[in-house]
């Protein structure tokens, strides 16, 4: 069975990643250090792990499976994800994948230098519509093409 794993503490797309699970039967996890209210739809499971950094991360890299799909804007915990066989999804809906992860990992390391240097001083664009109705297209997909793995 395909599990959905939803990195829950500054996911924007909770409440449309709830919507895709329930229309195909995907038991869903919410992972946070707290702060998430429960669900009442009775696939979502609310985890809610000790305050740390990565605590949420590594509870998901620790029980995620072959096919199962995590939402999440954290690229480590998406290359661990990858790494079991699982799949990952950004909430703009921009997939995770092998060939590209090393990249993104390297990026990654680059622009934390370049913002701890102080030669970057911004953040990413701010979320938009167009981020929200190509991350349920692309969620939609990915959770067909996982149900086929199965």
């Amino acid at each position: 069975m395909v599990d959905i794993f939803i990195d829950a503490d500054a996911c924007p797309v909770k409440d449309e990643t709830l919507r895709v699970a329930a229309r195909h039967g995907l038991k869903t996890y919410m992972v946070s250090d707290g702060g998430i209210r429960p669900s009442q739809m009775p696939l979502v499971e609310l985890v809610i792990v000790a305050q740390g950094p990565d605590a949420a991360d590594n509870w998901i890299a620790d029980h995620i499976q072959k096919s199962d799909i995590c939402i999440t804007s954290d690229i480590p915990l998406a290359a661990r994800c990858l790494e079991r066989s699982a799949l990952a999804i950004k909430p703009n809906g921009v997939p995770f994948t092998e060939n590209g992860i090393g990249m993104a990992l390297a990026n990654r390391e680059l622009m934390q230098a370049l913002r701890e240097s102080g030669e970057i001083t911004g953040g990413p664009k701010p979320f938009s519509k167009s981020d929200r109705s190509q991350f349920l297209d692309r969620l939609e997909t990915t959770v067909r093409a996982a149900l086929r793995q199965e």
